[in-house]
């Protein structure tokens, strides 16, 4: 998918996923990345907590990814390439599998995350927080 031209979207920024996520949703998020950029996090969020936590953190060059669920996290993933850059335009693309997301920044697969919330229909609120300029976003 090209880059379309960007307006934006305030963040923090949430976003009804309409009938939840299913295998075959793809999420869209389009923006340009803070010069100064800490990090920024996209979520999927089901009523009781947050079944796909993907966490850019550059001040520790990692690409982090998790679950919360009954109140507590889980244990971080923290394998594959660091695919962010400050100050650049950035499009991610998480694709839903039946046992997995499988994770696209610029059209080039950087990471993979098995389900650990199961109940894909449940997952029905896209989030965005942190220092992105949001632009496109497809729930």
């Amino acid at each position: 998918m090209a880059l379309q031209p960007l307006f934006f979207n305030p963040v923090p920024y949430k976003s009804f996923i309409r009938g939840g996520l299913q295998p075959g949703k793809a999420i869209v998020v389009q923006g340009i990345i803070d010069t100064q950029a800490n990090g920024f996090e996209l979520n999927l969020h089901h009523r009781l907590g947050i079944a796909f936590h993907y966490n850019i953190r550059f001040d520790q060059n990692v690409v982090v990814r998790n679950t919360f669920e009954n109140g507590a996290w889980g244990k971080e993933e923290l394998s594959g390439p660091m695919p962010f850059r400050r100050g650049e335009r950035v499009l991610v693309t998480i694709f839903c599998h039946r046992d997995h997301y499988k994770v696209f920044v610029n059209g080039e697969e950087t990471h993979t995350y098995k389900h650990r919330f199961t109940k894909l229909e449940d997952i029905d609120v896209l989030g965005v927080w942190g220092d992105i300029q949001l632009g496109d976003v497809q729930p």
